[in-house]
């Protein structure tokens, strides 16, 4: 048997969505892991953080928090990120995931000047993706789920921006060879961002968006799923994951 993943679990899903279970089960789902083939430690409910040796390779999930609010949890993570990071060991950040990261490695994060980014978005690929071992041979431009108010205002020095969308100049990161961060969700399914806008429809409403319309455009992320997907094959051999598409 190969190596587990890490799941550093940085934060719960909306609670009207919980009874799909937590971000761990939405990214194993999503990237086709069984169960044992994944450990999760809850950072932001005060676990511990392990040694990195271990691992075939660590995913960040996403939060409600924020990165600039500098929370202990947040910058003893963003520690053993930067030194995991820098000893080799392979790294997938999911939204706060993907911010922390940036964060860790010398990159800016704050609020994004465009505004909240919410629903299925319209990713398109950098110049440096098609070379990516991740997003080569996706279409130049794909759906995502998203949902975020803060975005890496500038990535980590050295690294490939490698998308973007009409709101966010850094929608996905690599960092050396073996890091990165995507600011939209992979694991959501169409479900999970029809419950994330229907959670958010207030606020949504105070910011002038039309919650419905939102949700009406709402559709599958094939390609977004395998870029997630991508990731934990390329770490662990084929035979210890689900046989998936993408």
């Amino acid at each position: 048997m190969s190596a587990p993943f890490l799941i550093l679990e940085t934060g719960q899903p909306v609670p009207s969505m919980r009874r799909h279970g937590g971000f761990p089960h939405w990214i194993r789902t999503a990237a086709g892991l069984e169960r044992d083939r994944a450990v999760v430690v809850d950072v932001e409910r005060g676990d511990s953080l392990p040694t990195r040796e271990g691992f075939a390779g660590v995913i960040v999930t996403g939060s409600a928090a924020m990165v600039t609010d500098r929370h202990d949890w947040s910058e003893r993570s963003a520690e053993w990120l930067r030194e995991a990071a820098h000893a080799g060991v392979p790294i997938f950040g999911i939204c706060y995931g993907h911010q922390l990261l940036a964060h860790a490695l010398g990159g800016e994060v704050g609020d994004n000047p465009k505004g909240r980014e919410m629903g299925t978005v319209e990713v398109g690929l950098s110049p440096q993706a098609p070379a990516d071992s991740l997003f080569a041979g996706l279409p130049a431009r794909f759906r995502a789920q998203t949902t975020h108010l803060q975005t890496v205002l500038r990535a980590p020095e050295g690294a490939a921006v490698l998308a973007m969308s009409e709101q966010d100049g850094c929608h996905a990161f690599r960092w050396g060879d073996r890091v990165w961060g995507v600011q939209f969700h992979p694991e959501f399914s169409s479900t999970h961002m029809r419950g994330y806008v229907r959670a958010r429809a207030d606020a949504l409403g105070r910011e002038g968006i039309d919650a419905h319309a939102v949700s009406r455009n709402i559709s599958a992320t094939p390609h977004a799923r395998s870029v997630l997907r991508r990731f934990v094959r390329r770490f662990v051999p084929r035979t210890q994951a689900l046989a998936v598409a993408g």
